[in-house]
């Protein structure tokens, strides 16, 4: 990651609105404001949650298009219409909707915004098995829209770690004919469980997944505690998502454990509003499962919305110092 990263521009103090994350949903909502013709900034701290994937996909017209591809298309747009970027880390944010928000970064600016978009995505937190981190985004899977067309009908081993698991594998099956849900001393089922498992031709492995082999760049299979090898071609897991914000506890907005238990998150409505005011969420910080096309819909959502509010703020202003000359 480089730091500062204005194309040689020297940042101006102040914005309309900082976006903070520079994937699909920060992007759509810088287009968005910039086509508004609000000033905007994006930083970027240019940690991608999608980095390993060969491919996008499930993104109408964008199907298969690598994510850094993607990322300079957005870039490429947000230019267009105004928007500046910096490719730096925020490391903390404080102020409020009334003084205006500060921005500080690791490469030492320190910007100001009226408004600001979150967009920073989320970190997936893996189980500690050996081999297994090495295949992420290589064979190691965990959304079957995302990635599942292209493992179709491979041999695919579901790695159980939490309840969310039995639907992993529910959903994979309609991939492959060969799955195996491995419960790795970690999932009780209950006998409706493992019948409707074993109705839809789901093998059941039971003992705890000591290793994940791997023959040169193609995984191989799963090693149990007690020795026994499965072979699988490819993998899928749940892994724990947690939203990427810590920047944000001087503002008092913090994660939280989501309610479906699957990690932890920043809430926000439909279009983007936090519960701090004048702070806006949207993609895989607000909404964990999210997949691309619906973060870059809810960027652009959340753009709309602070327009509107950025308008209503100058709306206000003006009709106060218009009464304020009449008097």
């Amino acid at each position: 990651m480089s730091h500062c990263g204005f194309m040689n521009e020297t940042p101006q103090a102040n914005y309309d609105v900082i976006v903070i994350g520079g994937g699909s949903a920060g992007l759509s909502g810088a287009v968005m404001l910039g086509r508004s013709r609000r000033s905007v900034l994006v930083i970027d701290g240019g940690r991608p949650r999608n980095a390993p994937a060969e491919g996008v996909h499930g993104f109408l017209t964008r199907d298969g298009l690598p994510p850094a591809e993607l990322v300079a298309i957005g870039r490429e747009e947000a230019q267009r219409y105004g928007a500046r970027i910096l490719d730096d880390e925020v490391t903390g944010v404080d102020g409020d909707v009334d003084t205006g928000f500060t921005v500080r970064t690791a490469g030492g600016v320190t910007v100001g915004a009226h408004r600001l978009l979150v967009t920073t995505g989320l970190v997936d937190e893996l189980p500690d098995i050996p081999g297994l981190a090495d295949r992420w985004g290589k064979g190691l899977l965990h959304c079957p829209y995302c990635h599942g067309w292209e493992v179709r009908d491979q041999a695919i081993g579901i790695l159980g770690v939490s309840a969310m698991s039995l639907h992993q594998a529910q959903m994979f099956r309609q991939i492959s004919a060969d799955i195996v849900l491995f419960l790795n001393d970690e999932l009780r089922l209950s006998d409706d469980e493992r019948t409707q498992l074993t109705a839809r031709g789901i093998r059941l492995v039971e003992g705890r997944v000591a290793a994940v082999r791997s023959e040169g760049d193609a995984i191989a299979g799963v090693v149990l505690a007690d020795g026994t090898f499965v072979a699988r071609r490819a993998l899928t897991v749940t892994p724990r998502l947690v939203a990427r914000a810590a920047f944000l506890a001087d503002l008092g907005l913090q994660p939280v454990p989501h309610p479906m238990g699957v990690g932890d998150y920043i809430p926000a409505d439909e279009s983007g509003v936090t519960a701090v005011s004048g702070v806006w969420a949207a993609g895989n910080v607000s909404n964990l499962m999210a997949q691309v096309g619906a973060a870059a819909a809810a960027g652009a959502m959340a753009g709309a919305h602070i327009n509107g509010d950025l308008i209503a703020a100058e709306t206000r202003a003006a009709v106060a110092a218009l009464s304020s000359t009449a008097s």
